[in-house]
């Protein structure tokens, strides 16, 4: 119980979490509120911002391809410089609740389908102009687009008409839509002037930092904007720096040595070797993380389910659990969604059948070996992960040949392109989020080319159904649709791994995803 309030105090220090809903938590807990005071002074005490320096990060995840456009980034760096130089309308709490950032209101009609967000007055974007309710519709306008490549496009879908009304948006959808304030969290929803749709890659936006140095692939560098709408609730220090270190022992060398305060992505085997640093403390959050084996299912030879379900069927899940993440993480069951997302419903867990595997295998017609991609950015521990892979597939007659790609070019010349990819997604706030982002038919991030009239159609109805219980079957029926039809092989859900130098303070663990939800540079700070 001290652990959890603890844990809460800091988030209130660091400006996370109201102290009324602390209150709150530990009254829950049983906790008086004369010790519920003292314990948060202390806290807060021990918890102020430090402000100056040069806060550094070593990421996996960039490339050369990447962009300043929100509508394109895929990897952890450009998503993390994202939220120092970008701001969006909501944001999702550790918690799953809402925070109102550029929005400061959101409200309904009765039937859902009409939403109004109240715009804030007097947030200023880097280039001096004030954020207006137009630049909200136009950046609402350029990612809902049909022939928009954002990845956003597949949440948005469902948007008839968007306009600005006074210091209000008002946005109608086509169909009910209670999850409509948890889309607008999306990161790519960065709002620009104009919506972006002038120049998307300038960089201009109103969160805490400035861009001043954009190397794709290499470095991002920004500065605090001294006009920042809420102050020194984000942005302590006077420069943060993103370096891209791709190689896993490299980020760890970077940061055993002070050449940075804090990497992403932690190889689970490596922890022990990791936090022999001195005052290096590792960041673990269970979250809606996965990582998984992308087929294309209308591509030879994965457009014949036979194959598709002979290779899930041939993925040792707990051998791969046991040996890639080493107990960071959970088994995965062919479908993103697990018990830490709202509305989850229990499905029979899928098991290592080498037996049904080569009956279906034979069955499939399909002779010779199998190209499986494999990368060190796709996931930590990909290469074993696709290696251990290559091994219980040969227990079920399958060869399977595993390709080592470079991380560079990984994001843009693999992922999406390739038809049998290593590839992790680090989840939604919400089911319908999830499933709009990568499984609709219509998903600009459709990684698995699955395109199924029913899952649609389902997906539909439960966006409008208000019957949680109702919802909840809906769900899962989809996920079965997604589990038995699909291209989609989920080994495990991953814990997110980040590790902290000594000097670092205020991080915030998330489940969303990895470095405090992308926000470690904006909300942390240096101590001596």
């Amino acid at each position: 119980m001290s652990q959890e309030l603890a844990y809460l105090g800091r988030r209130v220090a660091a400006g996370q979490l109201s102290r009324r809903d602390f209150l709150g938590h530990a009254t829950a807990l049983g906790v008086s509120a004369a010790l519920a005071n003292s314990l948060l002074a202390g806290t807060a005490k021990a918890q102020v911002p430090q402000k100056g320096g040069i806060l550094k990060a070593g990421l996996q995840g960039g490339g050369s391809a990447d962009s300043l456009d929100p509508a394109l980034p895929a990897g952890a760096p450009p998503i993390t410089f994202g939220r120092c130089w970008g701001e969006i309308l909501l944001e999702v709490t550790p918690e799953n609740g809402l925070e109102y950032r550029i929005a400061e209101e959101i409200g309904s009609s009765k039937d859902v389908k009409t939403w109004t967000l109240k715009i804030r007055k007097g947030i200023q974007f880097h280039n001096g102009k004030e954020v207006t309710p137009q630049d909200v519709v136009a950046t609402l306008e350029r990612h809902s687009n049909k022939e928009s490549k954002s990845g956003a496009l597949g949440i948005l879908k469902g948007i008839e008409a968007i306009k600005a009304d006074g210091r209000d948006v008002v946005i109608t959808l086509k169909e009910p839509n209670v999850d409509l304030p948890y889309l607008m969290t999306d990161y790519h929803l960065i709002i620009q002037p104009n919506g972006g749709k002038d120049d998307p890659a300038a960089g201009i936006g109103a969160g805490p930092y400035k861009v001043v140095v954009n190397e794709p692939g290499v470095r991002h560098v920004g500065e605090k904007f001294k006009d920042y709408w809420q102050g020194d609730k984000l942005g302590h220090a006077d420069q943060v720096e993103i370096t891209v270190i791709n190689d896993a022992t490299a980020r760890i060398a970077a940061l055993q040595g002070n050449q940075v305060h804090m990497i992403n992505r932690v190889e689970p085997k490596v922890v022990d070797l990791v936090i022999r640093g001195k005052g290096i403390t590792i960041q673990n959050v269970t979250g809606r993380g996965c990582y998984l084996f992308n087929m294309f299912c209308d591509t030879a030879p994965f457009d014949n389910s036979d194959i598709r379900m002979a290779l899930k069927l041939a993925l040792d899940r707990e051998q791969m659990l046991d040996k890639i993440l080493r107990g960071y993480g959970a088994i995965g069951n062919d479908f993103p969604i697990n018990s830490s997302y709202p509305l989850f419903a229990e499905i029979e867990q899928r098991k290592y059948d080498p037996d049904k595997a080569k009956f279906l295998y034979k069955k499939s017609g399909h002779s010779g070996p199998i190209l499986l991609r494999t990368s060190d950015v796709a996931f930590p521990g990909a290469v074993d992960a696709a290696q251990l892979y290559q091994q219980s597939c040969a227990k079920a007659g399958i060869t399977l040949e595993v390709k080592r790609e470079p991380g560079d070019g990984y994001w843009s010349e693999v992922w999406q392109k390739q038809p049998f990819y290593a590839s992790y997604w680090s989840g939604r706030a919400t089911q319908d989020q999830m499933y709009s982002s990568a499984y609709l038919s219509t998903a600009q991030w459709n990684d698995t080319h699955f395109f199924n009239e029913k899952f649609d159609k389902l997906l539909t109805e439960a966006r409008g159904e208000l019957d949680q219980d109702k919802r909840k079957n809906l769900y899962r029926e989809m996920a079965i649709i997604v589990r038995d039809e699909g291209g989609v092989t989920v080994p495990f859900f991953n814990q997110f791994i980040d590790a902290t130098g000594p000097h670092v303070k205020g991080f915030v663990k998330h489940p969303a995803r990895d470095m405090c939800n992308g926000y470690a540079l904006a909300q942390c700070w240096l101590e001596p």
